[in-house]
Formats: C-alpha cells, structure tokens, sequence
C-alpha cells in the first residue's frame, strides 16, 4: 500500500502534498509472517492508523493468538479514543474486535473468517459480503488485497477521481471491485459440522454473567449432557466450559484496560461473586493479576490530532507530507 500510495503522489503531481507512511509499533522490535524484522517508530500522532493481518491458520486457537498482542491492542484503542480513523486489513478486524471498536459498528473481514468474528463480536453487524466497510471513523477491509481498494478509495477522497483512475490503471489495479462474494470457495468455509458447537459458544458468549450450568445448556439444544460435551470437544477439542472461560477473560480484560470499574465489579460481571476465584483464572489465562494487567494495558486518552491525511499501520502511519 505504501508503493501505491507513492505512485498516487507522482500521478497528483508536484503540487500535491502527497503522503507520509511509517510503521509504528508499541515495541521496538517487530517480526512480519516470513520472519523478516521491520524498523518501526513509536506510535505517533497519526490521522488514520491501519491495522494488519496476522498469520491465522485452520487450527488457531485466536485467544491464544491475540492474548500476546495486548500492547498492540491498546495501542489501537488509545488512537481511536484521540480521534484517529482506524482501518483493519483481513483478520485485523479482530484486533480492532477486541479494542471494543466494532460493537455498534457495521464491518467486515475475509470471507473465510466473518463467521468466527461475528461469534467474537456479536455486538457487531459483520457484512461478509462487502470489500470495504467504514463506519464512524473505523474502516474494516477483506482479504489483505483489499488494502488496495481502501487506498484507491483514500486517494479518491484526497486527490480526486482522476487521480485514483489513472493510479489503478498504473499498477493494474480493478478500480470496480465491491463485493468479495466472486471470490467466495465454499470448500474452504468451516464444515457444517461446527454449527453445533458454533451455536453453543454463541448461546455462551451472550450469558457470560449466568452460571455455567451443563444441564440447562444440554437441555437448551435438547441433548443429553454426555452428547454435548462430546460433540463439542469433536468440533472444537476443548469443553463449554473451557470456552466459556477463555470468554470471559476475554471479556474482563477489555474491561480493565476501557473502565474504571473494580475488580470485584469486574468480576461479577463476567459470571464470578468470588474475585479469588476470578483472579485464579486471569493469572492462569493471560499470566497477570487483574490489577497488574490494568497497570500495564491501562488504556491512556491521547491528545487531539492535527488536521490532514495520515495513513498507518501498526504497522504502519501514514501521513499527508506538510502536516505536523
């Protein structure tokens, strides 16, 4: 995207301010997929922050994944709290997921994977059908080639039709594309065999204050314990249980790091009266204390922005050269 948005600089001429790209992260040392290092700068003051994929195969267990990439995460939150548009390329949807972004939100990600973000984020309309979708400052693209259509459209906005035409005609770009349904392999879609456990974790994700009781959820989708436990762990590997827990620190940790609640609070809210017990299986899930998590993954209210273009992705920040 950088590349093209350079090609866009030179079509608009000398006397467009063009754009500045850089990439950024909360550490200092970064690894793409493939295990080349990148040189990346602290996260400034942007205007737009784009946020890349990751590497996600069939068998990812995303909680695993994402726990690790909670520097990343906080990041993304503190931006869009200072104003920045955000934008997600493919699977960063689930990033942006999991900074609270999407609750509300119109959105979208690879076809190949709308189902599981819409289970994550049922708070979120997930429009699997679209190539791009924006919605009040947050930006969800496809598959990782529809970065490209999101910067034909960014460069539409700042240098004009013309412009964005004669740059897609350069780097042989479809400047017409709008839906990812041609793409669509309904080979590689999860197996409808993963409805059942699909349709339990959902039924779990949307009660995570109610007790856990294995009966009453057995009996809910009008199976026997015994069937349950087992078609779950054959569609998923693990228990309901399991995945219940692994949601609800999920939960608590987006709590602790976006409110001030207590810890207690916190607690009670994700299904546990006993904060011992709660904290038990925060430390065993994400190696912090709640309160210790919080110190370090606090989200931080930032500063308003200057005005123009910035383009980034964390990844990256790109900005319109000129602006400070």
């Amino acid at each position: 995207m950088p590349d093209l948005l350079t090609m866009a600089g030179h079509v608009a001429g000398p006397d467009a301010s063009g754009y500045r790209v850089s990439v950024v992260s909360p550490r200092r040392r970064v690894t793409a997929s493939g295990g080349a290092s990148l040189e990346v700068h602290p996260v400034p003051e942007v205007d737009v922050l784009v946020v890349p994929g990751f590497e996600v195969r069939p068998d990812t267990d995303l909680d695993a994944r994402l726990a690790p990439l909670a520097p990343e995460i906080a990041a993304i939150r503190a931006q869009a709290s200072a104003g920045t548009a955000v934008v997600s390329l493919c699977v960063g949807a689930f990033l942006l997921a999991e900074a609270g972004l999407l609750d509300g939100r119109q959105a979208t990600t690879s076809w190949l994977h709308a189902g599981e973000l819409a289970r994550r984020c049922p708070g979120a309309d997930v429009r699997p059908e679209h190539l791009v979708v924006t919605d009040t400052g947050v930006t969800t693209t496809a598959a990782f080639s529809a970065m490209y259509d999101f910067a034909l459209d960014l460069i539409r906005r700042n240098d004009g039709a013309r412009v964005a035409r004669t740059t897609a005609r350069l780097a042989l770009l479809d400047e017409a594309r709008n839906s990812q349904t041609p793409y669509v392999d309904p080979r590689l879609l999860p197996q409808p065999g993963r409805n059942f456990s699909q349709q339990v974790m959902r039924r779990l994700d949307q009660n995570l204050a109610e007790p856990y009781d294995l009966a009453a959820l057995a009996d809910a989708f009008q199976v026997s314990t015994r069937t349950l436990l087992r078609r779950f762990a054959e569609e998923t590997g693990r228990s309901p249980l399991a995945h219940l827990q692994a949601s609800r620190v999920r939960r608590a940790r987006h709590l602790l790091e976006a409110t001030d609640r207590t810890v207690a609070a916190i607690a009670a809210t994700v299904g546990y009266r006993d904060p011992g017990t709660f904290t038990a299986l925060f430390v065993r899930h994400t190696g912090h204390r709640p309160s210790a998590y919080r110190t370090v993954f606090r989200r931080t209210s930032g500063s308003p922005l200057p005005e123009g273009g910035v383009v980034t992705r964390p990844g990256s920040a790109a900005s319109r050269s000129g602006d400070t």
